[in-house]
Parts: C-alpha cells; sequence; structure tokens
C-alpha cells in the first residue's frame, strides 16, 4: 500500500493542476480508465461519455453475487484557485479548481482499485467489488443518478463514500449515524399581473406588494404547515420586479434554496410550498407559476454501515481516530445511492496537524493534507478484505 502512495499523490495533484466541471470530465475519464486498465481492469465508460465504473470479481464468483461499492467523485467547481502561485499543483485552468477535495475521493478509490486488482491476481479477493467514479456531484440534481439510470447500481448490496472536511485532522474521520447533510433544492416563483400606475392600486394588481408578502408570508406559512422537527428552511436569495418608482409592473420573480434536515420534510416541501403559494398570490390577485427543482434528499447514513467504518478504523489506527460529526446543511448526492441501497459517508479529516483553524470548503483557498489518501485507502481496503 505504501508504494502506491506517492503515485496516487501525484495522481491527484495532475487532477488539481487539470480540474473539469460535472460532464466535462473527459481528461480525468481518460487518465482513470487508461492506469485502470494498466492494472489488467476492465472499466466502463458512462453513456454520457464522463465518469466510469470498474468492477472486480473473484475467479469463481456467483453470477449473481452481490458488490460492496465505492464512490468518487471526479468533478471540479466554478471558482478561481485563490492558492499562492508557489503551489505547484494550483490549478492551471482559470476559474475551476477542486475547491472540495473531489481529487482526493477519486484519487484513493483509484488506489483502492489497483490494491484490489493485485489481491484479485494473487487470489485473496473473497467479494465482488464495485469502483464508482461520479461525474457531476456538484450539478444538481447530480451524476449520482446518471450512474444509477446506467444500472450502476444493480447488485449492489452496501455503498461508501468519504468526503474531504477541513475541520477534521488528517488521520481521523468523522461519523454519524442518520441524517449527515441536508436536502437542498430550488425554487423560482413568478407572479404576473396587468401592471398600472400607483396612484391606481385598487384598479390592478400591486405586484410589488404582492412579491414582497409572498417573501415576507411564505417562509413563516411554511415553517407553520411542517414538522418542525424536519428542520425545513426557506431562505430567499433574489427578488426583482419593477423599473420606475411610479409604475406598478406586470411581473415580480423570487428565487430561493429550500434545505431539509429530514428525508419526510424535504418529500412534503413541494406540495406545502405549491398550496402556501397559491394562498398568497390568491390574496393580492396575482397569477402565478412556482418552478420546484429538486436537487438532492439527505444523506442519512445506516447504522450497520457506519459501524463498520468505525470497527475498520479501530483496526487500522486504533481506538480514538473516530469522531462524532454535525449534520451539515450542505447537499450531497451520495443521497440517491442511498435510496438504492445502505450504506454511509465518512467524514476524512484533511486538516494538517500544524494547521490552527481550518481552510472551508468551495473556497478558492482550500487545499488538503495529502496524508489523507493513506488513511481512506487503508480504511476502505481493511472494509473489503477485513
Amino acid at each position: 500500500m505504501r508504494a502506491l502512495l506517492p503515485e496516487l499523490i501525484e495522481v491527484r495533484r495532475d487532477l488539481h493542476r487539470h480540474p473539469e466541471l460535472g460532464r466535462q470530465e473527459v481528461r480525468t475519464t481518460a487518465l482513470l480508465k487508461e492506469r485502470l486498465e494498466q492494472a489488467g481492469l476492465q472499466p466502463w465508460v458512462l453513456p454520457g461519455g464522463t465518469g466510469l465504473i470498474c468492477d472486480l470479481v473473484p475467479e469463481g464468483a456467483a453470477a449473481d453475487a452481490p458488490f460492496l461499492a465505492f464512490r468518487a467523485d471526479i468533478d471540479a467547481l466554478p471558482i478561481e484557485d485563490a492558492k499562492p502561485d508557489t503551489v505547484p499543483y494550483r490549478s492551471t485552468v482559470p476559474g475551476r479548481t477542486h475547491a472540495c477535495g473531489h481529487d482526493l475521493h477519486t484519487s484513493i478509490v483509484l488506489g483502492l482499485g489497483l490494491l484490489l486488482a493485485e489481491e484479485r491476481s494473487a487470489g485473496r479477493l473473497a467479494r465482488p467489488v464495485r469502483l464508482i467514479f461520479q461525474p457531476a456531484e456538484e450539478v444538481m440534481p447530480g451524476g449520482a443518478l446518471d450512474v444509477i439510470a446506467a444500472g450502476g447500481m444493480e447488485r449492489v448490496e452496501r455503498i461508501f463514500a468519504v468526503h474531504c472536511d477541513p475541520k477534521v485532522d488528517v488521520g481521523r474521520i468523522g461519523l454519524k449515524v442518520g441524517a449527515i447533510t441536508s436536502a437542498c433544492d430550488r425554487l423560482e416563483i413568478t407572479l404576473d399581473g396587468p401592471g398600472g400606475h400607483t396612484a391606481r392600486p385598487h384598479l390592478t394588481t400591486d405586484l410589488v406588494g404582492a412579491v414582497a408578502g409572498t417573501a415576507v408570508e411564505l417562509p413563516g406559512l411554511l415553517g407553520r404547515r411542517m414538522d418542525p422537527r424536519w428542520g425545513v428552511s426557506l431562505v430567499w436569495g433574489r427578488i426583482a420586479s419593477g423599473s420606475a418608482a411610479n409604475v406598478i409592473p406586470q411581473r415580480a420573480e423570487l428565487e430561493g434554496t429550500v434545505r431539509c434536515l429530514e428525508l419526510d420534510g424535504w418529500r412534503e416541501a413541494p406540495g406545502a410550498i405549491e398550496e402556501l403559494v397559491g394562498q398568497i398570490a390568491e390574496t393580492y390577485r396575482a397569477k402565478w407559476v412556482l418552478d420546484y427543482h429538486r436537487g438532492v434528499p439527505p444523506v442519512v447514513n445506516e447504522a450497520v454501515s457506519v459501524g463498520m467504518l468505525s470497527e475498520a478504523m479501530d483496526r487500522c489506527f486504533g481506538p480514538g481516530q473516530v469522531e462524532g460529526t454535525e449534520q451539515s446543511l450542505g447537499g450531497e448526492d451520495f443521497s440517491w445511492y442511498l435510496e438504492q441501497a445502505p450504506g454511509a459517508l465518512a467524514r476524512l479529516g484533511v486538516r494538517g496537524l500544524d494547521e490552527s483553524g481550518s481552510r472551508d470548503l468551495h473556497q478558492g483557498t482550500f487545499d488538503a493534507d495529502e496524508g489523507a489518501i493513506g488513511v481512506a485507502l487503508e480504511l476502505f481496503t481493511a472494509l473489503v478484505l477485513g
């Protein structure tokens, strides 16, 4: 395993220098495919042309034997790399960088494939394993749906992934049973009316009043409609209407996000919001259109899978390297896989032991301690080989 680490670190740095956005990961996909084929494996590219799946099946395994699956996301973010020019693996692509650690995730699962290829050749691989290199995690509702549509979850018995966490020290992971991320959806509301003069609001639809009323009333009404334990939160990011002080406009627009801590809340939110928007718009005599864009459900970690991760960490590194973690309000499309099979997402520590504080995700300054690659690789290998 140690002999692989220099190569995996160089792969990570190569990916970091050449980041690609969701469903544009052509170079990344080709690099992974070539290296896996060099190891004697037979990866296949997803129908969309980016992302790939690689199965490792022991000789003599039953045709219907279930897979233990591992997911890596391979896309970058549309963010400028703000690391110093002295960093040798700084992004070479303007406005693009791996600011979420997907380059580490990819290197880890690639390393797992290379190790397991050797184990299979030596007759030591006891069960089928599926490696999923997924495109477009950052593009809602996520490239996980591309993988599922291509049959990537067929016969998968359990699935695991890690996500870099700059608040956790390298050498450690964070685990939580139940929801570890939140649902995140986006909605757009368009209100229409005949327009008119501000001197005669009673003869028309006061559209600015209608959009302001919707912006204020809808979050509060939603909070009374939904079970508060579901943690449903509606927050606006854009409101637009009008172009002159004395003209009542004919159109107004609202955009925002809906985040839910629990799966039940995510499932009920669209219907509740549609009903409430209709009631508010009727009060103001406004026509309305609601475009509700599904994002992702929460990632709900299964207890047995969390236990497997915790036990594997203890075996590999001794007790005390697993810490509890809080539920994040961010979205993660790994949740779609957990609608198909049990599994768990672990938070992988990437904060250097000499660092104070932490660099946040989705920031141009984000970087990671590359020692985390070896930690996650040993953890995943232990899950497969025991």
